[in-house]
């Protein structure tokens, strides 16, 4: 059986170890990042069942420990990770020479085209099993979300992180490798300490964080959904979506990671413009119940926020980057609202959009790269005799 990871690895032959019960058959886990020699003895001493990554499989194959003709049974767990994860050309290595073999199993959560096309070359005639998307299981949590601009998803993290206690244990989980080390950084430069999980990095290592998280010596881990698959863990208290998941089902596993074993879990996710249409999706699709709450209050005894909140313009915008100021002045035309404001902030006419008045109050278009000066440029400000009261429009 090849398996993506090594911890997914892992996580297969002790699922198996399980599974098998008194059928006494011998099963060996090979990946990379561990003793070959030592590996290399358990093979050669015989087995019935080889779960391994395919890095290793084929280097224990040319080295004259695994032989692939005598394979029977081939299984692919998790396909559609390794398409993403560049594997195909060595399962094809594989499956060539996999002579003797009598079924082929492929296991997904999806099946984009990428992977039917590919599973073509090698699957003749197959059963497609598909389990419907209401099998599977929503685990019974607290949720949450929090609708925050990108910018200030840090600040609501950090008053989360405030919020913990000493019981407490934590995966946030990003979408992209880099944002997993971008944000084990920024959380670093305010004193948290966070350690991230991805799969660039050397498999001992992750090995070393999932053991560490494990037992307890690590309490926040911030990952990405496929170095994940292999950390289960009891303990986990808390859930963080830092980024929404492009898919619902990850959204399941995710969540999934807390609540275990009668533990009362809780996931929080951080929902900006851009993340509303997936997480919409989301909760459409397992008719899921997630409160919309503000990020909790700091904790007695803190009267100061770990993050600096900043004013986000980015979420006050419009998809042409337009932000919407209300203005409270004397009832007068549109024409000299537009003038007014131009020459009071000094704007080039492209940076101001449109502009609907009505009586004394009206709201003006400014782009948010000039919205903060022309709130700054309007403070104190009087038109028509009247004073002018600025700010972002509801």
């Amino acid at each position: 059986m090849l398996c993506p990871t090594r911890e997914l690895a892992t996580q297969v032959s002790e699922e198996l170890s399980w599974l098998q019960g008194d059928k006494g058959l011998k099963l060996i886990t090979v990946y990379g990042g561990t003793d070959l020699e030592k590996q290399a003895k358990v093979l050669d001493a015989g087995c019935d069942v080889i779960v391994g990554t395919p890095g290793r499989v084929i280097d224990m194959t040319k080295r004259g420990h695994i032989n692939l003709e005598g394979i029977t049974h081939f299984a692919l767990d998790e396909a559609d990770r390794m398409l993403d994860m560049g594997f195909f050309p060595d399962i094809r290595w594989c499956l060539e020479r996999l002579t003797s073999r009598e079924q082929t199993l492929l296991f997904s959560a999806t099946f984009p085209q990428e992977v039917l096309e590919v599973a073509s070359e090698f699957i003749s005639d197959a059963e497609h099993v598909m389990s419907d998307d209401l099998d599977v299981e929503v685990p019974e949590i607290d949720q949450y979300m929090i609708r925050i601009g990108r910018a200030n998803k840090l600040w609501a993290l950090g008053r989360i992180i405030v919020n913990l206690t000493k019981e407490d244990q934590v995966i946030i989980f990003s979408n992209t490798k880099r944002m997993v080390d971008l944000l084990v950084q920024r959380l670093d430069r305010h004193r948290f300490s966070a350690t991230g999980l991805h799969g660039d990095m050397a498999q001992n290592k992750r090995e070393r964080i999932i053991n560490d998280f494990r037992e307890g010596k690590t309490k926040i881990v911030i990952a990405t959904d496929v170095a994940a698959r292999g950390l289960d863990v009891d303990g986990v208290t808390l859930v963080i979506n830092y980024d929404i998941p492009d898919d619902s089902e990850s959204y399941v596993h995710r969540i999934g990671r807390t609540g275990r074993m009668g533990r009362k879990g809780t996931a929080w996710s951080f929902v900006s413009g851009e993340d509303a249409p997936n997480m919409t999706k989301i909760i459409s699709t397992w008719n899921m119940v997630v409160e919309e709450v503000e990020a909790p209050a700091l904790p007695d005894g803190v009267d100061r926020d770990p993050v600096r909140k900043q004013m986000d313009w980015g979420e006050c915008a419009d998809v042409f980057g337009m932000v919407p100021i209300q203005l409270s002045t004397a009832e007068t035309s549109k024409l000299a609202i537009h003038d007014f404001v131009r020459e009071q902030a000094r704007l080039p006419d492209l940076a101001i959009g449109k502009i609907i008045a009505n009586g004394s109050n009206a709201v003006v278009e400014i782009h948010r790269e000039k919205a903060q000066h022309t709130l700054d440029a309007l403070k104190g400000k009087s038109m028509s005799g009247t004073e002018v009261n600025a700010q972002i429009a509801n």
